[in-house]
Order: structure tokens, then C-alpha cells, then sequence
């Protein structure tokens, strides 16, 4: 290629990353704007104030909170030294210096900030023309020449290309870096930007020419699962790769590569770990308690994708900025992992959603009801069948519309019909009442599987219930349960808008349609939600969800009949399974199938696991995805065992709101060959 054309493109490239200090900057000010934290200066940076949904707030506020914890760390480390400096890369519209300043945090302190020239006469200007900013440097400040845009006493701002590190080190020597001084390194979302060779030599270089520094990074991580390959897409599209994820892709990569680079001391944790571990728990409560919020899935993998580190030099390394949590309890977690992963293959049939609910009416008929989709929330339900073709998708006549629901569940009860219960239409309108619904035969033979059909028939019938029903709600389970020959809808915990976590059970008595108390003996679970409960025995077993703490379980109880009511017992599982929510599970026989789901590390992400409740042993399988040509995301999904002779799985819907980088919908059903899980 032509060296003209290199060039442009690499100029292509370089305004393609200055773009995104434009994204960035609007969401910090939504999420100051909600009140995640208190900064009065960035809305001086924008020209027109956006607010953005509750998962890019919570986001922004944990990448906000992870440096302004550092940089506090390193202010209170210092406080005795006679001179100490920030150097901020990659700076951006950050508001940093205005924000310390108003602080009154700046004692003895400069902070330099570095960005490419086009970005720095911009903010230049933007600060020359707001009187706040303005009043907040010296009074009388000098002519400037060079790559130097504004010095003042505390403030110097430089416009230099940070991948060029002598004309770095010339133009901070010149802005009058002190190069013996306690420095600390800012860099967010920065480096990733560069060919790995240079992000490489800025690391190095840093670490010789400031021997007394600290290094902060917050980047992305985990480039491979679902979450990883939809993330780097985003930026494709956006022309700014995310080079430094193929050589450094977790977080023990980045450790080691600043330990090469000449840094003494390194910690690197995932933002779950320092969301969970590092954040107050009074903290966490306020910030969830900001905005409506059910994004619970992406929140946790946009954590698990997103790391904040620190690397000490010199004396610096007598104290870190972050400490490394507690071993989480992944790593403790002995697992049994089976050599054979499992095998899923696509169904040629367009049908997408989230928070769908499933039931499987009969051998080859799948009554889906709920869920969003790309063209919305879905009021409308459709029907699966399974001809001699293979599968395809119908709709229902006349159209039966349930309302607007997702997280609800679909239940079918015995003699025939599905119960639909719960469901939110927002996170703060839950769907109220009980409906019945019924597949009709459409055909003169009396078959909902005629070839020829696009349409079934649904009936649908409201319940009229007595009793205290439960307190509206959704991600609960609602399973049929018996005692002594009566048939009971058992409704066990969920989230409502006022309740983070329930974990209270009800039973509907299907024969009186009446909310009856019934005796529970033993400990009751924790409160949790987006758990599993399958029928078991006459009662229930219960897995996974939630927890009230925010952090997955990996609990197996059952829910057993005994002569007064119902006895809660746990199981204790050898090895310990990936604790995990938003999955989903059967009972085949005396194993206990959990499928998917989200667990707080990418490394983790589950499989299958399979359960033995008689002996309480697990064995985690993979799936093998190699021939689904899609990010496969096995959360806010449903699932059916459509066919129990060749022990097939069907899974239904599932994806996610990826963040910033756009909605991902598994735009096809699949099947998971369960054989190797069986026997």
C-alpha cells in the first residue's frame, strides 16, 4: 500500500478514536446527572446533555469510581511529599484538574494531560470560553507555543500524539514534569487504542523515565465469549480496534505484561470483583437504588469484560492502590469437568425474544408467550411445531393477547392448559393476574400439526382466584407441586419494584383456584430471583438465582411433601457447580440439567451442568458452538426437552443489551444434544 494511503488511514483511524472522547464525555454527564457522583465541571464539555439508560449510567459510574478511587489513593499516599503529579493520557474532556481543584485536593500537586493536538485546542478553547473553567486557573497566564494549550500553575495541557514517546518526554519536560517526582499514570480506554507495539513501549517507556510512579489502566478483557465478540465488533464498526485484547486478554495477561515492562508490583482485578469487594456495600445501595433497573445480565458481563489495574515503581510499591480481593469463589470451586462438550446446532426458524416464557404443550408443540424482541415488547404469543419438515413457527388465531410481559412464567398444569402468571412490562409495572391459556386443534383430524398450517388456535381464560395471592412479580419460578392428590401452582421468590430480592413461596390450590397457606418446614433458601425450579418428586428443586448481596448462588434445594406440608432440604453437590442465574433446567430422570446463564467471570461462563440428586455429585460439560455462525448468548432464554428418545434440547430466545455496543438476539432456536450427558 501506497504510503499516502497508510496514512490516511491511519489519520481515519486517529479521528475515529478522538470520537469516541465525544461518546464518552455525554455518558459521564448522564450518569453525574442521575447522581452516581457528584462532578459539576463535564457538563461544560458537552454542547448537548443526553441521558443515557440506567445499564450505560451504572457502567460509567463503575469505571468512574474505580480511578477516582486510585487517584484518592494515591492524593492521601503522597500527602507528605513536597511535590506530586498526575499525568493523565489520553485525557480527553475529563474533567479532572476542575474537579480536584474544587476539592481543594491539589495541594502541592499539577496534573499534565496529554491527548492528540486536534482534542487539546478543542478543549483548550472550551475552557478559554467558559468563565467557570476559566476562574479555576491563574489569572495572568502566559503566551504559549508548541504542543503546551494551557499552563497554569496546577494545569498543563499538551496536544501530542502519545505514541511518539520523545515528543512526549520533550513536551512534558518542557510543561515541567519533574521526573523523580511520585507521578501517578492515568490511562482510560487509551491504550487499547494503539498497535500493541506501541501501547507496549508506552508502558515501558513510562516506567523508565518516572521511577517513583504509579500506572492506572481501565480497559477491556475477555474478547472470545459472546459478550467479547459483540464488544469488538462495536468498535470495529466504529474504525477504532481494540488491539491490546488478542495478546492481553485477561486479566492475569495484563499483570504479567506490566511486570515484563519494568513495574515492580501489579494488581489487576475485573470490575465485578472491585464493584463487589471494593465498593461499601452502603455505597452499592445507593447507586441501585438511583434508577429503575433489570439489566442485571449485562451488567455483570459488561464487569466481567472491563478491568482496572495498578502498577507501582520505586517507593510507590510499599503501598497499592488496590488490594486484591478475597479469593472469589470461582476459584475455589473444585470442578468435575467432562472431556465431551456438548454439541448445539441452529433450527432453521426466525424467532428471537428475551424473557420469553416456554411451555412444551405436547411432543412437538411449543407455546411461546412474552418477551422483546427488535420490533418490541411482544403482547402476542406464537407456536413451535414439529412436523416431518422440522420445526417451524406459527401463529396463534384468533390473536390472544396477554399483555405486555417479560421474566414471567408459563406453567402447564395437569388435564391440559398453561398457567401465565407475572411478568413486568417495565422494571416498575408488574403484570397483575392469572390467565389460562389452551391449545385448540385447527384441523378437520383433530391435529395442530397439519403441514399446511400458519396459524393454531389459543384459548385463553382468566382465573378468578380467593385468597392472599403473592405481591406482584417477575424472575420468580411457578411450578406444580402435589400434596396428598391435590395439585398446587407453587410460586417461589423473584423481584418486584420495590423488592430487590423475594423469597417468599405461595401455593395456588388449581381444584378451588385459592391462595392456600400450607406448613413449610426446614431453613427456606435465601431470597433470590432468575432462578430454576423444576418439578421433582411431588415437590420441587430448586437452583442458582440471584442473591439479595447481588452475587449468584450455586445452591441445590428441594422442596419435598411430607404429611403436614412441604419440608425444604438442601443438597450438598460434590464438586461444588458454577454458580449461576438466568439459566435454565429439568429433571430427567434422577439428574437435574442446568443450561447457560450468567456467572460473575468470563472464564466462567457456564455450559451444562449436571446433577445427581440421589448421590449429589456434578459434572460440568461445554458446548461445542462451532457451527452456530453467532454470538450464542444462553441468558433471558427458554428451554424444552422436545424430544426425550434422542434426548434433545430445544433453546428458545436469549441475548442481551451488550452495553453501549448495541442488542444482541440469538435469531434462531437451538438444540443441544444431551446423549453425552445422559448415558
Amino acid at each position: 500500500m501506497p504510503a499516502t494511503n497508510r496514512k490516511k488511514q491511519k489519520q481515519g483511524r486517529d479521528t475515529a478514536v478522538q470520537g469516541t472522547n465525544d461518546s464518552s464525555v455525554v455518558s459521564k454527564v448522564s450518569a453525574a446527572a442521575q447522581g452516581y457522583f457528584q462532578d459539576a465541571f463535564l457538563q461544560h464539555f458537552v454542547s448537548k446533555v443526553a441521558r443515557r439508560a440506567p445499564l450505560i449510567n451504572r457502567g460509567y459510574y463503575v469505571r468512574w469510581r474505580a480511578v477516582d478511587h486510585c487517584i484518592k489513593m494515591f492524593l492521601q499516599m503522597t500527602e507528605n511529599c513536597p511535590v506530586r503529579q498526575i499525568l493523565s493520557l489520553g485525557a480527553g474532556f475529563d474533567s479532572l484538574y476542575f474537579r480536584l481543584h474544587a476539592d481543594e485536593a491539589l495541594d502541592r500537586a499539577v496534573v499534565f494531560e496529554v491527548d492528540f493536538s486536534d482534542v487539546t485546542r478543542r478543549k483548550a478553547a472550551l475552557i478559554a470560553s467558559n468563565s467557570t473553567l476559566k476562574g479555576m486557573l491563574d489569572p495572568d497566564l502566559p503566551s504559549l507555543t508548541g504542543p503546551l494549550y494551557v499552563s497554569s500553575s496546577q494545569y498543563r495541557l499538551l496536544g501530542v500524539d502519545v505514541r511518539e514517546d520523545s515528543q512526549v518526554e520533550e513536551g512534558l519536560g518542557a510543561a515541567g514534569v519533574d521526573w523523580t517526582a511520585p507521578t501517578l499514570i492515568l490511562s482510560e480506554v487509551v491504550l487499547t487504542y494503539m498497535e500493541t507495539q506501541w501501547s507496549d513501549a508506552v508502558i515501558s517507556w513510562a516506567a523508565k523515565l518516572l521511577p517513583q510512579s504509579l500506572f492506572v489502566m481501565y480497559e477491556q478483557i475477555h474478547p472470545r465469549d459472546p459478550f467479547g465478540r459483540i464488544m469488538q465488533d462495536h468498535f470495529l464498526k466504529l474504525n477504532s480496534t481494540l488491539h491490546a485484547l488478542q495478546q492481553y486478554p485477561d486479566t492475569a495477561a495484563q499483570t504479567h505484561r506490566f511486570l515484563d515492562k519494568g513495574w515492580e508490583q501489579c494488581v489487576c482485578l475485573d470490575m465485578n470483583d472491585f464493584y463487589l469487594k471494593l465498593v461499601p456495600e452502603e455505597e452499592r445501595h445507593r447507586v441501585e437504588r438511583l434508577e429503575p433497573f433489570d439489566e442485571y445480565e449485562e451488567w455483570h458481563q459488561k464487569c466481567s469484560h472491563y478491568f482496572i489495574l495498578t502498577a507501582s515503581r520505586g517507593s510507590l510499591t510499599a503501598q497499592a492502590l488496590l488490594t486484591h480481593p478475597p479469593a472469589s469463589s470461582v476459584s475455589s470451586i473444585s470442578l468435575s469437568w467432562s472431556p465431551v462438550a456438548l454439541v448445539v446446532r441452529t433450527i432453521p426458524v426466525s424467532i428471537e425474544g428475551l424473557g420469553m416464557a416456554s411451555t412444551l404443550v405436547n411432543t412437538g408443540k411449543v407455546l411461546l408467550t412474552g418477551g422483546s424482541s427488535r420490533v418490541g415488547r411482544g403482547a402476542i404469543a406464537r407456536v413451535l411445531l414439529k412436523g416431518l419438515e422440522g420445526w417451524r413457527s406459527v401463529s396463534v388465531e384468533p390473536s390472544v393477547d396477554l399483555g405486555v410481559r417479560l421474566y414471567h412464567t408459563a406453567t402447564p398444569v395437569p388435564g391440559g392448559g398453561t398457567v401465565v402468571y407475572g411478568g413486568r412490562s417495565s422494571p416498575l409495572n408488574p403484570v397483575r393476574g392469572l390467565f389460562k391459556v389452551t391449545l385448540q386443534s385447527c384441523d378437520p383430524l383433530g391435529s395442530v400439526n397439519s403441514e399446511d398450517r400458519d396459524t393454531v388456535k389459543l384459548c385463553e381464560e382468566q382465573i378468578d382466584y380467593t385468597g392472599d395471592p403473592p405481591p406482584p412479580r417477575w424472575r420468580h419460578t411457578a411450578t406444580m407441586v402435589s400434596h396428598k392428590g391435590k395439585d398446587f401452582l407453587f410460586v417461589f421468590g423473584g423481584k418486584n419494584e420495590s423488592e430487590a430480592t423475594l423469597g417468599d413461596s405461595y401455593f395456588l390450590c388449581l381444584e378451588q383456584q385459592h391462595w392456600t397457606e400450607i406448613q413449610l418446614q426446614g431453613a427456606a433458601p435465601e431470597a433470590r430471583h432468575s432462578h430454576s425450579a423444576c418439578l421433582y418428586q411431588g415437590g420441587a428443586v430448586v437452583f442458582g438465582g440471584l442473591g439479595k448481596r447481588g452475587v449468584p448462588l450455586g445452591d441445590t434445594v428441594i422442596l419435598r411433601p411430607i404429611e403436614r406440608g412441604f419440608c425444604w432440604e438442601r443438597i450438598e453437590v460434590k464438586p461444588s457447580p458454577f454458580p449461576r442465574y438466568s439459566h435454565s433446567a429439568h429433571v430427567i430422570g434422577e439428574k437435574l440439567v442446568v443450561v447457560g446463564g450468567v456467572w460473575l467471570h468470563s472464564d466462567g461462563v457456564p455450559g451444562v451442568v449436571v446433577i445427581n440428586l440421589t448421590t449429589g455429585s456434578s459434572v460440568e460439560f461445554g458446548l461445542d458452538t462451532t457451527s452456530v455462525p453467532w454470538p450464542l448468548m444462553l441468558h433471558s432464554f427458554c428451554s424444552e426437552l422436545t424430544d426425550q428418545k434422542n434426548q434433545e434440547l430445544l433453546l428458545i430466545g436469549g441475548g442481551g443489551n451488550c452495553f453501549s455496543f448495541g442488542t444482541h438476539f440469538n435469531p434462531q432456536p437451538v438444540t443441544v444434544d444431551l446423549r453425552p450427558v445422559l448415558g
